[in-house]
């Protein structure tokens, strides 16, 4: 049975852990290696992490099933009726087992049970990811797009997508 359980800066080095399984995989076919090392060392890095989860208001989450992590998700407060779904990633082992549906669900139970409804969630989604589909498929629909300069002259190419949670 999947899990899904709140994250505390205790859980930085697995949240680093899973990134490593899901990056390279996620992004390898559609950003150059240099900037792929560039945004994996921007995000994910202890000092990174920590701002995320102490300063950011990110509330991170990791899902596993039998304490096996399949993968987390990274929810920010924008204020009590905005959130972006800054990380939403599975392990590619566990594809198509229901973790991504999974993970969504609880990111939007755990919104209902916590915030007076309603509410909006954001997510961004390179505009070359398949998991563009997924979103789709859960209930998220294309809001616009954005090119989010990163630093090293690198920028974010992204479908800003939207949900309503009533």
């Amino acid at each position: 049975m999947l899990e899904f359980k709140s994250a505390t800066t205790n859980d930085i080095e697995q949240i680093q852990q899973l990134a490593s399984q899901v990056w390279e995989y996620t992004y390898g076919k559609i950003l150059e290696p240099d900037q792929l090392k560039y945004m994996f060392d921007k995000m994910y890095s202890i000092t990174s992490l920590q701002k995320q989860l102490e300063i950011d208001h990110h509330h991170y989450f990791i899902i596993s099933e039998n304490e096996t992590p399949y993968g987390y998700l990274s929810i920010e407060k924008v204020n009590e009726h905005f959130f972006i779904f800054q990380k939403v990633y599975v392990i590619p082992s566990a594809h198509g087992k229901g973790v991504g549906r999974f993970m969504i669900e609880q990111g939007c139970k755990y919104l209902k049970e916590n915030y007076s409804c309603p509410v909006t969630i954001e997510l961004f989604v390179n505009r070359h990811n398949p998991a563009y589909e997924f979103y789709q498929h859960m209930g998220f629909y294309k809001y616009g797009s954005r090119d989010e300069p990163i630093g090293n002259d690198y920028y974010m190419n992204d479908y800003i997508m939207r949900m309503e949670l009533q």
